[in-house]
């Protein structure tokens, strides 16, 4: 029998207490008691995402939120700033093509985050731009880009707003939603916020707001205004996910009594010991800068088969962790520590990672990258 850790940037371990909330008996979406729950976690979603503004819960994944922060808020012909530094970059221009927007993507290098300058030149070459769209944390790449930054490039144009996908952000570093000017932010339930797969959030300013109700664009299951009108008066434009509110309820409440600060700083404590461990071993950072905390990148060493150290972390130590996608298959593993983990999840990834190493014929020492792990994750 072989235990299995799950260290994969989503979805992520599950915490106990929510298994049990979601476990409940069901209870009828058109309800009082529905509606209770509802107007509750809706109060608590908008403390995580620091932010006075609408935040809609809608039954889908983290892609179905980001689609909708397309279709509700641009028409056919209209023009868009895409930052596309990986995998979920690339899935932004996607989906403004898949709706008739005019894409100009600044490509930035896989392992690379944006430097804000390019967004500012973009904007001022081309003010008619109405949507700038990036990832806070890039999931395939392992790298945080500065919405801080691109925030305050884009708030002096009052007809273009900044959409921020924050899957593997929201609940791991300090995301200041409404102090920054962030209009829109996409959250998913599978990652930080502990869940399983099949809840997206979407938190929307005011600015953003009044774009949305001149856009043209085809959304009916995705309308963000349906699901306004309905949320505000906590009730859901078609069924919701109802047993996912609970669990949403519990993780809420789990985050509330540790406090946002110290959920962050756990979160950077879990990051720079796995990173710290892991260069310890010998082995190189994806990221040439700005590292997320959400999820490690760690690149393969020469002569050593990427994908062989994702399959073997599974196979033969039970540790599930992420390889490389498109053109990095290979050349990266991926671990993540955010949500629902602790110091021995780090270690434990440190050490498994050892291991498979020392069996594919890499040279290492173990325990190095473990002891290094540690010492820093020392109380």
């Amino acid at each position: 029998m072989l235990k299995r850790y799950l260290l994969a940037p989503g979805p992520t371990p599950v915490p106990p207490e929510v298994l049990l909330a979601m476990a409940r008996p069901i209870i009828h979406h058109r309800a009082p008691e529905f509606a209770q729950l509802f107007g509750e976690v809706r109060e608590d979603l908008k403390w995580l995402y620091q932010t006075r503004n609408d935040v809609l819960i809608l039954a889908a994944s983290g892609t179905g939120g980001m689609e909708g922060s397309v279709a509700n808020f641009l028409s056919p012909g209209d023009k868009a700033l895409v930052v596309n530094g990986g995998k979920f970059g690339e899935r932004w221009g996607k989906l403004c093509k898949a709706f008739g927007v005019q894409v100009t993507e600044i490509k930035v290098e896989w392992g690379c985050a944006v430097d804000p300058q390019q967004v500012a030149d973009a904007l001022k070459k081309d003010p008619s731009i109405k949507a700038v769209y990036v990832q806070a944390s890039e999931t395939s790449t392992g790298v945080a880009h500065d919405t801080k930054a691109l925030a305050e490039i884009v708030k002096p144009y009052d007809g273009t707003i900044l959409v921020v996908d924050a899957i593997t952000a929201l609940g791991v570093f300090d995301l200041k939603t409404d102090a920054w000017g962030l209009d829109v932010v996409v959250a998913g339930s599978q990652k930080a916020l502990m869940l399983p797969p099949g809840l997206a959030f979407v938190s929307v300013s005011e600015k953003a707001w009044q774009m949305a109700e001149k856009a043209r664009n085809a959304a009916f299951y995705f309308s963000f205004k349906k699901e306004r009108d309905s949320q505000i008066k906590n009730q859901t434009a078609y069924t919701p996910a109802v047993s996912m509110i609970f669990g949403l309820q519990e993780v809420l409440r789990l985050l509330k009594a540790e406090g946002l600060e110290n959920v962050f700083k756990r979160q950077a404590r879990l990051a720079h010991a796995m990173r710290e461990g892991m260069k310890a071993a010998g082995l190189s950072l994806f990221p040439k800068h700005s590292p997320s905390d959400a999820v490690t990148a760690v690149s393969a060493p020469a002569g050593v088969d990427g994908q062989a150290i994702y399959k073997n972390l599974r196979g033969q130590y039970g540790v599930t962790a992420a390889g490389g996608q498109d053109h990095l298959k290979g050349k990266i593993f991926r671990l993540s520590h955010m949500g629902y983990m602790d110091s021995f999840d780090v270690i434990t990834a440190i050490a498994a990672t050892e291991m498979v190493l020392k069996g594919l014929g890499y040279p290492v020492k173990l325990g190095s990258g473990v002891g290094r792990a540690q010492e820093l994750l020392m109380v």
